[in-house]
This record gives structure tokens, sequence and C-alpha cells, in this order.
């Protein structure tokens, strides 16, 4: 949402009128130690082709599907530093390598405060439960120094493990995929003191920075345990394009970084982005997929610490360089036949994203700050009279008195109960938000340092720092005891929200944001629960922030699935909160980079995201916003916000005939919410994505790997209009199917490049053949409020004269679809007969089952003329429904099929 620089420099940048990211304030490569004393090593190992680790073949252990042992990092004949090691061939076909530092014999003197070990708990985190191990699993240790691992359904996987120069190769029907220390990067900075007299330095290596920090404002960081950085290469043969990493305002995808920064993963409040850019942003998930036609791979980086990565393409191969300021080497090696599956057996790992309230996939109107409940309401009357359907209204940080979470201010939010009930009656939910640094000296901080539950300073203290209140501590959610005092804040008990059952949480500044901080966070010697440094999780702590709201609004509620909007998130996030891209600006070239960013979060598990609709800061031209809105709509968070000294830009203020489109957009994306939430069903049940890139769907098509500006939603094929004045679109239609215009239902076909009419009013939106798309089509105030509507089915009639589609349907609020109340449901058409069958579940919820209309799209409506009535059949009885054309269409209207059961519909 907002940034430090605004909180010191906002007079003379609005004096300026000139918003731009300070990268000044954030560390380039060269400008910290770990990361330029790992490329130094790279570069100069490279020149001597050195090798100073192997595996102490003595020390190996050969368990079940786990082998063990020891790196020897060799200095001299008398000088070696013990690596223990661990290989695990888990379940899903993947690999996990860990490496962690023997410190035994080190002395910690002056670091009594800290666990003397290396942080090895970022899989708790990110980790769904403990991985299960295979039990396909053969090895066998041949004389030559090598270890043959073979594992997979059928053993089509293997694992070679070089002894003498330590490297491990993935392989795939005997054909190398990913090898681990192809280029010898491999690097463990052990501990050390500055006076050590044994040798410390290989003489690749350089001491830059090892036991200070020259960076301008981190100087304090009082680096106790002197480098300890971890490093290795990463290789993937014949694979020359790599996605996510995220966060970051980057083409999907990754591009080479040989001459410019690494990617770096770091948590910060970065103050107006730049696009196309590799700078840190406000969340890190460290997962690398790699493709090419007919194999996907993909590397997850467990490690939470601060995290840069390089990335070359050489000759048809992409190698990549990991490099973490500390912590255990862990990370997971991914196979499988397409990208949706290594997607897949990565949320298998780490959990799937949460089915959420189906109120939070309408839209949300916001701003920084509604100014009082008279403005709340009457935005909420106003959309109503421009009937504008909306779920949600959004609080920012003004609704407190002086930004101390947990209060309202009395003179503009007198009775909160009042306005939250009077929001209910049209169905409509409040998003206030709660940020996790606490002015000093009031209640709810008072009690925070009494349960001694804060962040320390290396010295043990209460850590203090500056944020919205000013002088404030920060809750450490790392600390299990935090929980309870946390759930306390939220009760029904509590002051805050009272009763009211329809208020949902927004989690901001939880990189954690410290404005007096260095790179606009904490210390990195800032100590969390267990005496460890933030230094080791720091992207780690919004995870367990948003991690702690959502337990506490999950007693609250009882038996209500929380919605939480987080700005900070690692690996795991995905499975108790959704997020936003931060803080965007009022310009085409961020609603461009919108839909990289978003697919992005797809392939890498996180689907349930959004970017500001119209800009966070800046006041967007008419047609912008306009654009905006129609490519928003197909966001998984469909949020609208707006910076304090922006204008008001609610849909109606635009005026005609903007506000028109607009609606119209908002009231398709209701249309369209039951195509949203089968997908988040999907998502949540198998791992699929929400938003699927070409590449994702059509994996063969090497013309389809770096186009990123189209997707499927379902069997919806989208091409949102980016470009300022733009009147037409160039669509690439990725395969030879039908395609249908989801307004019109004329036909285009042809694979490739199709120029497209794409005025104003007009989103570029297809159904594809084959697929069938369901939909509610009456208009209501909100998404509650279309609980008992009935479905439209539109049937796209494929090449193949077929089609095929599923659809989701819960209470759309409760937990009560563990226990089986759901139903999932599939439809096909083939030839002239429509059938639909329950898959899982049971209706045991309230709520529409039934069918209103069947809408049929052929290429030639003319292979309908000889049908008069559609027979239906259910449940052993049969009745008769009319059928019409309209606008090339056939329509089956009021077939009254139940959806709960098994149905068919012959056209005669």
């Amino acid at each position: 949402m907002k940034s430090w620089s605004i909180f010191c420099l906002l007079t003379v940048l609005l004096a300026q009128g000139v918003f731009a990211v300070k990268k000044e304030l954030f560390k380039r490569c060269d400008q910290s130690g770990f990361c330029q004393r790992n490329r130094h090593y790279a570069k100069e190992i490279s020149q001597t082709k050195n090798n100073y680790y192997s595996i102490d073949t003595d020390s190996l252990i050969f368990g079940q599907s786990v082998i063990s042992g020891i790196i020897q990092k060799s200095f001299n004949e008398t000088f070696k530093v013990n690596l223990p090691f661990e290989i695990q061939v888990l379940e899903n076909d993947s690999i996990r390598f860990k490496v962690d530092e023997d410190r035994s014999s080190f002395d910690l003197k002056s670091t009594s405060l800290l666990e003397k070990k290396r942080y090895d708990e970022a899989w708790k985190y990110a980790f769904a439960q403990e991985p299960k191990l295979s039990a396909k699993y053969q090895v066998s240790d041949s004389l030559d120094g090598h270890i043959a691992v073979r594992y997979g359904k059928s053993l089509e996987y293997s694992l070679d493990i070089d002894t003498a120069s330590f490297q491990l190769t993935v392989s795939f029907d005997g054909e190398p995929q990913v090898v681990l220390n192809d280029r010898t990067f491999f690097n463990v900075e052990h501990i050390r003191a500055k006076d050590q007299q044994v040798p410390n330095m290989l003489p690749e290596e350089t001491d830059f920075d090892t036991f200070r920090d020259s960076f301008k404002d981190s100087k304090r960081d009082t680096l106790p345990f002197g480098p300890e950085s971890i490093a290795v290469d990463v290789s993937f043969k014949g694979f020359r394009h790599v996605y996510g990493i995220p966060e970051h305002a980057d083409t999907m995808s990754l591009k080479d970084t040989t001459s410019s920064e690494p990617y770096r993963l770091y948590n910060v409040d970065i103050f107006e982005y730049e696009t196309n850019s590799k700078l840190p942003m406000y969340g890190a998930i460290p997962l690398m997929v790699a493709h090419k036609s007919g194999l996907s791979t993909g590397l997850f980086w467990v490690n939470g610490a601060d995290t840069f990565i390089d990335v070359k393409k050489e000759g048809t191969d992409t190698q990549t360089h990991w490099i973490s300021e500390n912590g255990v080497i862990d990370l997971v090696i991914f196979i499988a036949k397409t990208p949706q599956e290594i997607t897949k057996n990565y949320a298998a790992l780490t959990g799937t994203t949460q089915l959420p309230q189906l109120f939070s996939l309408g839209y949300h109107q916001c701003r920084w700050n509604y100014n009082d409940e008279d403005d709340v309401l009457t935005v909420s009357k106003t959309m109503d009279e421009y009937e504008i359907p909306y779920d949600v209204i959004w609080l920012d940080v003004e609704y407190t008195v002086e930004k101390k979470y947990f209060t309202w201010n009395p003179a503009h939010f007198p009775d909160p109960e009042r306005m939250m009930a009077k929001l209910d009656e049209t169905g409509r939910t409040l998003v206030a938000i709660i940020d996790p640094h606490l002015k000093l000296d009031y209640p709810v901080s008072d009690e925070l340092v009494k349960h001694d539950l804060a962040l320390k300073t290396n010295k043990g203290d209460n850590f203090k720092g500056h944020c919205w209140p000013g002088e404030s501590y920060w809750i450490d959610t790392f600390n299990p005891k935090s929980q309870a005092f946390w759930n306390d804040q939220f009760s029904n008990d509590s002051a805050f929200g009272g009763s009211a059952i329809n208020l949902h949480i927004w989690n901001d500044m939880n990189e954690p944001s410290v404005f007096s901080g260095p790179e606009t966070t904490t210390p990195k010697d800032v100590i969390t629960h267990g005496n460890f440094e933030i230094r080791s999780d720091h992207n780690i702590y919004g995870l367990t922030y948003h991690q702690a709201t959502y337990g506490a609004l999950k007693q609250r509620y009882v038996n209500k699935r929380p919605f939480i909007l987080t700005r900070s998130y690692f690996a795991g996030s995905q499975r108790t909160a959704a997020m936003w891209t931060g803080d965007n600006m009022s310009q085409w070239s961020y609603l461009k980079i919108s839909l990289p960013m978003l697919l992005t979060q797809n392939i890498v598990n996180m689907p349930f995201g959004g970017a500001d609709v119209g800009g966070f800061f800046g006041d967007p031209s008419k047609e912008l916003l306009t654009r905006w809105y129609q490519a928003g709509i197909w966001y998984p968070f469909f949020r609208a916000h707006a910076h304090i000294d922006s204008r008001r830009r609610e849909p109606w203020i635009a005026g005609e005939p903007y506000t028109d489109i607009m609606r119209d957009a908002v009231r398709l994306r209701y249309r369209l919410l039951p195509l949203f939430y089968t997908k988040f069903f999907e998502s949540s049940k198998f791992g699929d994505v929400v938003l699927e890139p070409l590449f994702y769907k059509f994996p063969d098509d090497e013309s389809l790997f770096g186009i990123e500006d189209e997707f499927f939603v379902g069997g919806l094929l989208v091409k949102p209009v980016t470009d300022e004045g733009a009147q037409t679109v160039e669509i690439h239609l990725p395969d030879d199917e039908v395609y249908y215009d989801h307004e019109n239902y004329s036909v285009v076909q042809g694979k490739g490049q199709k120029t497209i009419a794409a005025p104003l009013e007009k989103i570029p939106v297809f159904f594809r053949g084959g697929t069938i798309t369901p939909r509610k089509d009456r208009y209501r105030r909100s998404s509650k409020l279309m609980k008992y509507d009935p479905y439209t089915l539109v049937v796209a009639v494929g090449t193949q004269n077929k089609a095929h589609g599923t659809l989701y349907i819960d209470d759309g609020e409760t937990f009560n679809y563990e226990s089986g109340e759901y139903l999932y449901t599939s439809f096909d058409y083939d030839n002239g007969t429509i059938s639909g069958q329950a898959l899982e579940g049971q209706s045991g919820f309230t709520g529409s089952v039934t069918v209103e209309k069947l809408q049929l799209l052929v290429p030639d409506i003319k292979v309908f003329n000889g049908f008069h009535k559609a027979s239906v059949t259910q449940d052993g009885a049969s009745w008769e429904a009319s059928i019409s054309m309209d606008n090339g269409s056939l329509i089956i209207a009021n077939p009254k099929v139940d959806l709960s059961g098994s149905w068919r519909i012959d056209l005669v």
C-alpha cells in the first residue's frame, strides 16, 4: 500500500509532482557482501577450475530412499570443514537435497543470545506437512566415484552423484535435465572468527564485507557470525525459458542477468516500484520452473534469507546461480512432462491455495481512505443506484485513532457494528487494515510487551522502529504464543468489530516495513523467536503474520473461511492469504506488467492475486481506468484502490460512456463467478492454476513460451487491451480449434496471429470450442444475493462436435465442504446430446443447483435447423424443453435439470 518514502518525502514529491522508486535505498549485488563475494568466487573459479568440495565416501549411509554423508570443504590436507548432507527421494518424482554445517567446535562467545546452528526451519513454514519419501528407489555404487539412483513409477528418472567433484545430475529417460554444481560455484562460507589462525579463505574468495556491512544504511549490522552465505549453480539442460521466482515487476519468461543485476528475493516496502525491474518487492517465492517441448523441471530453493539469483542463457541451456545470505542449502528438484505437473507437484509439497469465500471473488471497492461511516454507506448506496455489483468495501489506516490498530476513530466511525450491519443487509463485507507495527504506550502494545511477544534487538531488548503511528513495536509471529494474543485482539468480545460477522482483514506493511530501518525494513540482526536473527527468516515473516491473522479470524467465526489480503508472502502463503502487487502507478505500463506478474503468481501456485485497478499512485485517464477495469475483472483478486491524494474515481465519476463500460465489465465478472469459483476449487483440490498461460495448455508449442499478455480462464481465451488508444489487438490463437467471440458469438479460427477489433467498449474474450462455461446471468447487488439464482451453461461446440466443462457449488462461506457438503459436477456435449453427472460431494447445502438455460454455439448454425425441441431425461422421468435461435446460437430454455444428479438432453 504505502511506503516509508511517502512518510519522509511526501511534501517534496507532491510539490514536484514526481513519484519514483528510490533505487539507492536498496542494495545492488556489488553492495551486498554475500552476493558480491559469491559472484567474485564464481568468476574466479571459472578461470582456475579448482575444486574444493567433495564427498567423503567413508561417511556415506544408504537408507530407505535417503542417502546421507559428509561433503568436505578442503583448504589443505589438514584443514577441512564438514558439511553434513542428505538426499531424499520424495513422492511425485522429486529429489530433495540438504546441506548443513558442523559448527560443534565453534565457540560462540559474544553471540550467546543466538542459536549457534544454521537456520534450518524454512521448510516448516513452506511445506504443508512433512514430505513423504518415495517407495520407488534403487541405488548402486559404481567404482568410478559415481553413485547412481533410479526412481519414479517406472524408474524413468535417475540421479548421478559424482563424489569426487561433487556434482548432482538428474536425468529423464537417460538424458541429463538438471545439473547441480555444473560450473562448480557451490560454496558454503563456514563459520569463523576474525582472528582465526587456520586458513579461512580460498584463493578465489574475497573478504569484501565479511565482518561488516559497508552499505550506508546498514553499517550498524553486527554480523555476529561473520560470512555464512550459501550458493550453488544449477543448469537446466536444453531449457531456454525459465519462469517464477516472484515477486518482480518483470516479464514472465525470466531474462538473462549476465550484464545486469541478479533477480533479488528480499521482502521490502518498495516505494513506486519500476516496471521491467529485478529489484526486490514485497513477496518471495523461490520456485523456478523451466520448460521445453516435452518436458518441464522445477527448482524450489527452500530458504527465507536475502537471496540473489543470476540467470544466464548459454546456447540451448539456462544456467542459474542461487546465492543466499545464510541458512542451509535445502532445495527440491522436480521433473515432469508438463509445467502444470510441476505446479501441481510443488502444490502437493507446499499446499494448494485456500478455497476462498465466494464474496472475495467479487468486486472490491477501496481507497486510502473512505472518510467516515457516511462516506462508506454513501459509496455503497451509489453503487446500487448505478447498478454496479460489489461485495467488499475497504478501510485504510485512517479509520483508527492515531493509527493505533484495533481502535476506531469515534468522530468518524462512532458505531462500526451498526455500519457493518447496514452493509450486511445487501450481503456486503468490510475489510479493515491491521499492520504488524503497534504504537508504543497503548493497551494493545502494552499487552504485547507484557507477554514478551515483540521482536528483539541484538541485545535482547524490545525492538523499536518507526512506521505509520510513529515509534512502534513489531509483533513476533514466529512465536507460537503470539497466536493466543492475536486471537484476543480479534475476538467477538473485543472492541474491534464486536459481534459483526462480515469483517475481514487486510495485512499490509508486513515485510516488515520499518520507515527508520535499512532498506525500509528491520536491521538484519533483529532477533526472532528461537533466538535466530531475522537475517535468516526475513522473507518468512509476512507469512507468519498473515497466518496468525487467519488463525484469529478462524477462531472468531468458528465455521467461516477467513479472507486475508497480504502484501508480503512466502512459499506456503497460498494456504491462508491472497496477495496484490503493491504500489503500482496509474500508467499504461503498470497495467501491462500486471499480466505477466499475475501469470507468474499462478505458475508458482499462489493464484489468488491482483493488482490495484486504476493504479495506486496518480490519476488515470478515463480511457486507462476503463481498460484497467476490463483487465481487472480477470484478476483472481479484483480490487480498485487509490492513494489518499488521488482524485476520487469510483466507476460513476468518469461519466458516460466510461461508467457504462466499467459497469458492463464488473457485471461480466459477476456472471462468471461460477467459473472463477470452480477454478479456485480445482486449484485447492488438484493444484491447478486459475489464470492459465498459453504454454500451460499447449506445452509443446515453442511459439507460445513467451506470450504473457493472453491467458485462459477455463474455456475462455482472454486478451486484455493494455495500449493507449488501441482500436484493435493482435491475438495469438494457439491452435486450430474454433473460437467464438464472447459477445456476438462470431467465429475466429486458424492458428496464429489475428487482428481483432477492440474499441473502448470491447474486451477481446473468446469461448474456445470444446468447452462448457457455467454462468449466472441475473443482476444482483452482491454475490451473496446470487445464491439462489439458477445457472446458464454456454456450450461452445468444438471441431470434433464435442464439448466438456465442470462446475463446483457449495454454500460459499463455511468449511462444510470439507465434510462433503458440496457438489462437483461435469458436463459433456456429443453430437446433439448434452449430459451431466455429479463427480463428487453431495448437495446438502442451501442454494440453487438448477439450470435455467443452455446456450449452444456452433461454427455453422445451420446444423441445428433439423431440431425442433429438446428431450430431457433425469431420475427415470422425461419431459420436453423448448428451443429457439438467438444471435446465432441455439437456446434451450428452462430445461429444469437438477445438477446434483445425472441428466441428459437430446436435441430432436
